[in-house]
């Protein structure tokens, strides 16, 4: 008796998961791009509450974001692809060390948009010439909501810190999409096991979580130390401690973590020179250091000033007077934003009697409004 064909869409599907894990990705589903998409009125209320602070291109693309359609409207599906950026060792170890930089796991390797997008337009060329039909690729630079299509295609759930948890590599995935006008059949959406569990909403130094599954962003160091153009509010400059760029507690305390293998990919794309960097050098970047430094790195797109404005806050809070010499050095800086954070940084690490002098000296000179408010203001008591 012959074997029964196998059907052509699954066959397709197959194939397409068989591709995606060939080119190193570590897991892949697939959604439908047409159901009903209950995430447009979570980002509406997110957007009328003002929790995106800054990220005014949030509000601008709204309508894109309202439907995987609405980015284009000849998409069928998505495909989800997952590539795992499990770190070797626990990265709240970091924060013991205060007079060293703590970056986000994911920022210590190459930017990661550009593997992820070389791996998907990989993946998009073969099953376009396979099927003939049309593909779009997305990174999250796109006005994409990814997460909630990761959920829908069964890669994992949105967590109570909004991002996406997986019952293999935890918190610590990058996302891709693939959309096309195929019409491929969908895999079971993921369930979401965060159970009774808060570790991830208790764990944040800033209370960025008003509830649970809602974040602002106003108050999440990501934002603060990333997205924030200005100088970062007084009140949660202490909460920073010694992150520079970004911040993963509420990731790193996941319990599902504990599934997650260290990824062999994300090791390879490591830079051991940013790992255990002295707050003390970093401060003393100049422009062509900095980009010298971060080349290929995602650190590298907020710039010099907003960087440094990040080192020397953390300098503020490392608690050690050494440092003093390298705040007083940023007091001369060129940007105020540098400037001002340093006059706060002074204050912390020296005594009233000390910056009343250094204030007495240095305000007749300062331009600047928010640097002379931060003189007014006075030590961070």
């Amino acid at each position: 008796m012959p074997t029964p064909a196998t059907p052509p869409t699954i066959a397709r599907e197959a194939r397409l998961k068989s591709l995606a894990l060939d080119l190193g990705f570590d897991t892949v589903r697939i959604a439908s791009a047409t159901d009903p998409w209950p995430a447009t009125e979570r980002l509406e209320h997110f957007i009328a509450e003002g929790r995106h602070g800054e990220m005014s291109w949030m509000e601008t693309t709204i309508e894109r974001r309202s439907h995987p359609t609405a980015m284009w409207p000849a998409a069928r599906s998505a495909v989800v692809v997952g590539l795992s950026y499990a770190p070797e060792r626990d990265p709240m170890e970091q924060l013991e060390r205060r007079d060293e930089a703590a970056i986000s796991v994911y920022a210590h390797g190459r930017d990661y948009h550009d593997l992820l997008k070389r791996r998907l337009k990989a993946l998009a060329r073969t099953h376009a010439a396979e099927s003939g039909d049309e593909v779009k690729v997305f990174v999250d630079t796109a006005p994409l909501l990814e997460k909630p299509l990761a959920a829908r295609a069964g890669v994992g759930w949105q967590g109570k810190h909004t991002n996406l948890v997986s019952r293999e590599h935890g918190s610590w995935l990058f996302l891709g999409v693939m959309l096309t006008s195929s019409d491929l059949a969908p895999d079971a959406p993921g369930d979401d096991a965060c159970g009774s569990c808060r570790a991830c909403l208790d764990i944040c130094p800033t209370a960025a979580f008003p509830a649970p599954y809602q974040l602002d962003a106003r108050r999440c160091i990501s934002y603060l130390t990333i997205e924030l153009k200005g100088p970062i509010p007084r009140e949660f400059r202490r909460a920073l401690g010694n992150r520079i760029y970004g911040c993963d507690d509420c990731l790193a305390v996941c319990p599902w973590n504990k599934f997650a293998a260290a990824s062999l990919e994300a090791a390879l794309q490591m830079r051991p020179e940013l790992d255990r960097r002295s707050l003390d050098d970093l401060s003393r970047l100049q422009d062509h250091d900095f980009r010298a430094l971060f080349s290929g790195s995602a650190i590298k797109r907020i710039g010099r000033d907003r960087f440094v404005r990040n080192v020397v806050i953390a300098l503020g809070n490392s608690g050690d007077a050494v440092m003093v010499d390298a705040v007083r050095e940023r007091l001369e800086d060129p940007q105020a934003i540098v400037r001002g954070a340093a006059v706060w940084a002074f204050g912390r690490l020296t005594t009233p009697e000390a910056f009343d002098s250094e204030r007495f000296r240095r305000l007749p000179n300062e331009t600047d409004p928010s640097v002379i408010e931060e003189w007014h203001a006075g030590p961070d008591a």
